[in-house]
C-alpha cells in the first residue's frame, strides 16, 4: 500500500493549494530521492478515484517501463500508451505514456491531470499542448533551471532541500575529491556550451588517470571495487574508459545513444542486481534522468560543463540515495564542475527552489589554478567542507594565512578570520563541551573526549566538564575524521 511521509504529503496539499489559487501549471521541485514517483502515483490515483481520467508522460522507454512497474507494485490498475506496449489499454483511466507516442498521434488524448516528468527536459508538443489547453499540470523536476520555465509554468512547489534529506537520512553526504582535470583551455564553444568533440578529444588523454584514481580509492575506502557510474565525455571517451578498465580487470561496460534499447535496458538490469557482474557503468547523459540504483556507491563526473548546472545535479543525484549500510558516496571530480558550480550547489543544497528562470544557466567564470589548488586538502585531495578549517577524510587542519591587500594607505583583509580570532580560549573551550555532548550522546566515557581534545589542540583540557547543546559542523568533520583514521590503522 502507498503510505507517503509527511514532507510528500505537504508538497502535495500545496500543489492543490496552488490549483485552488487559480495555478494550472505547476512545477512540483524535489531533489533526486525525494519520491516524486510515489507523490505521481498518490496524485494519479486520487484523480482516477473520482472518476476522471490522469496520464504522466516519460521520454524514454525504460522510465515508462518503471513507472508502469511501480503502479503495479501498488496495485493500481492502468494502461501504457507506448508503441508495440503489451499493455495498451486506452480504456483505463490512469496511462503511462512515452512523449514521443504521443506526439505521433494526431491529437492528445483527453486527460483531466497531466503528470510530465523530467520537466526540465522541455518538449515542444508536449508543452504547446498544456500551455493551449486548461488541463492542470504537474512537472516533475529535480532541477528546474531550464530557461523558459517560467513561461511554461505558473507556480513552484518546493517544501523540501537536499540539506534536509541528508540530515534526515533519505539521501547520503558525498565525499568530494578534486582528481585530475581535463584541460579545456582554449577549447571551442557551441550554444555556451565546450564542443563535444573537443571534450571527447580532451577526456581521452586522461582516461589513464580517471582508471588510476578509481582505483586508488576504491580500494581506499572500501577495500574491494564498488559499484561505480561514470559521466564520460563523449562515445569515443566511454569506449576507451570501457577498454582502459577491462585491461585493469575490472568489468566496466559503456553505453550510449549508438546502442539499441533492449540492449541498454539488458545492461542497466544486469548492473542494478545486488550480485551483478559489472562494476561500472559508462555513459554521457544515458545515466543523468531517471536511472534508480540506489546501492551505486562511487561516482566519476568527466563531461565538463561550462553552464549547464542541471546536468551537473542531475549527475550527482544518481549516487546520493539512500541504501542498507551506505553511510556516503564517493564523487570523484576529474571534470572541474564541482568548483565551477560550488556556490550554485551550496545554495540549492540549503534552500532549494523559489523561482523559475533564475538564469543559472548561464556559463560559468573557470576558477584560477590558485583557486583550484586551495579549495582541496593539500593531503589527500579531498574538498574541503564549507567553513572548516578541518579536512573531513584525513583530518589535516589548515593553516590559515591571512591575505591583505594594500590600497591608499588602507588595509583590506581578504578571507577567513586570523587564526588568533578562531582558535582562542572560547573557540577551544566550546571545541571540548560539543566533544562531551558528543561523547555522551554516544555513550562513550569522558577519557573519550579528554584524549580528543588533546589529539586536536596537543595539550589537556582545562575546562570544567560542561556539555554544549549542540555539535558545530566543524567538531563532526574532525570526528569524522578521526574514525577514519583510526580505520586505516586498523586494515594497515
Amino acid at each position: 500500500m502507498l503510505q507517503l511521509r509527511p514532507a510528500q504529503e505537504k508538497s502535495l496539499e500545496s500543489l492543490r493549494s496552488g490549483f485552488r489559487d487559480g495555478h494550472k501549471r505547476q512545477i512540483l521541485y524535489g531533489p533526486t530521492g525525494f519520491g516524486k514517483t510515489e507523490m505521481a502515483v498518490s496524485l494519479l490515483a486520487a484523480t482516477a478515484a473520482k472518476g476522471n481520467r490522469a496520464a504522466m508522460i516519460m521520454d524514454r522507454r525504460v522510465l515508462v517501463e518503471q513507472t508502469s512497474a511501480r503502479l503495479d507494485k501498488y496495485g493500481i490498475e492502468h494502461g501504457v500508451l507506448m508503441a508495440g506496449h503489451y499493455r495498451w489499454r486506452p480504456h483505463e483511466k490512469i496511462q503511462i505514456c512515452s512523449a514521443q507516442t504521443l506526439e505521433k498521434c494526431e491529437t492528445f488524448p483527453d486527460f483531466d491531470l497531466i503528470i510530465i516528468d523530467e520537466a526540465h527536459a522541455t518538449r515542444k508538443q508536449v508543452t504547446d499542448f498544456i500551455k493551449n489547453t486548461g488541463t492542470r499540470s504537474v512537472g516533475l523536476t529535480a532541477s528546474p533551471f531550464t530557461k523558459g520555465l517560467g513561461s511554461i509554468y505558473e507556480n513552484i512547489v518546493c517544501e523540501v532541500t537536499t540539506g534536509s534529506l541528508v540530515d534526515n537520512n533519505f539521501l547520503v553526504p558525498l565525499k568530494v575529491f578534486v582528481a585530475k582535470e581535463i584541460d579545456m583551455t582554449g577549447a571551442k564553444k557551441v550554444a555556451g556550451e565546450w564542443s563535444q568533440s573537443e571534450v571527447t578529444e580532451r577526456g581521452i588523454k586522461i582516461t589513464g588517470d580517471i582508471v588510476a584514481e578509481w582505483v586508488k580509492k576504491t580500494h581506499e575506502f572500501f577495500d574491494k571495487p564498488e559499484k561505480t557510474i561514470v559521466f564520460c565525455a563523449g562515445v569515443a571517451h566511454g569506449a576507451d574508459l570501457q577498454n582502459r578498465f577491462n585491461e585493469a580487470g575490472y568489468n566496466f561496460i559503456s553505453i550510449s545513444y549508438k546502442d539499441d534499447d533492449e540492449y541498454k535496458q539488458e545492461v542497466i538490469r544486469e548492473f542494478s542486481k545486488p550480485d551483478n557482474s559489472i562494476v561500472g557503468l559508462i555513459a554521457t547523459d544515458i545515466l543523468s534522468r531517471g536511472f534508480d540504483c540506489p546501492d551505486v556507491r562511487i561516482g566519476i563526473s568527466a563531461r565538463p560543463f561550462t553552464k549547464s548546472f542541471s546536468s551537473h545535479v542531475q549527475q550527482m543525484g544518481r549516487v546520493m540515495r539512500s541504501f542498507s549500510g551506505k553511510d556516503f558516496s564517493l564523487w570523484l571530480d576529474h571534470s572541474g564542475n564541482f568548483l565551477r558550480f560550488r556556490d550554485d550547489w551550496e545554495d540549492l543544497f540549503h534552500n532549494g527552489v523559489s523561482v523559475l528562470d533564475d538564469g543559472k544557466e548561464k556559463p560559468k567564470p573557470e576558477p584560477s589554478d590558485k583557486e583550484k589548488e586551495a579549495a582541496k586538502c593539500p593531503k589527500c585531495s579531498a574538498l574541503w567542507p564549507p567553513k572548516s578549517d578541518i579536512c573531513s577524510n584525513c583530518g589535516h587542519v589548515r593553516e590559515r594565512k591571512n591575505d591583505v591587500q594594500v590600497k591608499a594607505g588602507e588595509l583590506v583583509e581578504i578571507g577567513s578570520p586570523a587564526r588568533k580570532e578562531r582558535y582562542d580560549s572560547a573557540f577551544k573551550e566550546s571545541f571540548y563541551q560539543q566533544l562531551l555532548r558528543f561523547g555522551y550522546s554516544k555513550g562513550y566515557k569522558d577519557g573519550w573526549s579528554y584524549h580528543k581534545y588533546i589529539t586536536r589542540f596537543g595539550i589537556a583540557p582545562p575546562w570544567k566538564k560542561v556539555m554544549a547543546d549542540f555539535i558545530s559542523q566543524d567538531v563532526r568533520n574532525f570526528i569524522t575524521s578521526q574514525n577514519i583514521k583510526n580505520a586505516h590503522k586498523k586494515r594497515a
